[in-house]
């Protein structure tokens, strides 16, 4: 568990920058325009960065692809999770009128659409979560090329 303390630090650090950007977006009226979200990816991208960065220096030569590969999933599946709950928190409690918002740009089902958006926030944040993280560690890994 010791391992995971500072992935899961860095996840709840993202999952607070990206509710917080949202919530700026809120104010100024932009957050139902989806392609604002584009940012998100950045901010994930610099949390995830940031923690393989980390654990490398920490590491030292001991670093692994594995232990790398596994901090970036977890900071970015923990700020996934939680800023995936904000959302449904957020659409559902705090601002009930945004998914209707959001409906009447996007899509005329209401029916389904609140769990498609769920949903999409989600896989939106995990499938990031992947291809950064595999990305990141294009830069990170050691080579294994021969030195003459």
């Amino acid at each position: 568990m010791k391992n995971l303390t500072l992935p899961v630090r860095f996840g709840l650090v993202t999952a607070a920058v990206l509710i917080a950007y949202f919530l700026v977006l809120s104010l100024l009226g932009k957050h139902t325009n989806v392609f604002f979200s584009l940012l998100n990816g950045l901010i994930t991208g610099f949390g995830i960065y940031e923690v393989i960065k980390i654990i490398k220096m920490r590491e030292g030569d001991s670093f692994s692809y594995g232990s790398g590969f596994k901090s970036g999933i977890v900071t970015g599946a923990v700020a996934t999770i939680v800023f995936t709950f904000f959302f449904a928190v957020y659409s559902t409690e705090l601002n009930p009128e945004f998914l209707n918002q959001l409906s009447e740009i996007w899509s005329k089902d209401y029916a389904n659409f609140k769990g498609i958006v769920f949903f999409t926030v989600a896989i939106m944040g995990f499938a990031t979560t992947l291809v950064l993280t595999l990305a990141f560690m294009q830069l990170f890994k050691s080579s294994n090329n021969l030195k003459k």
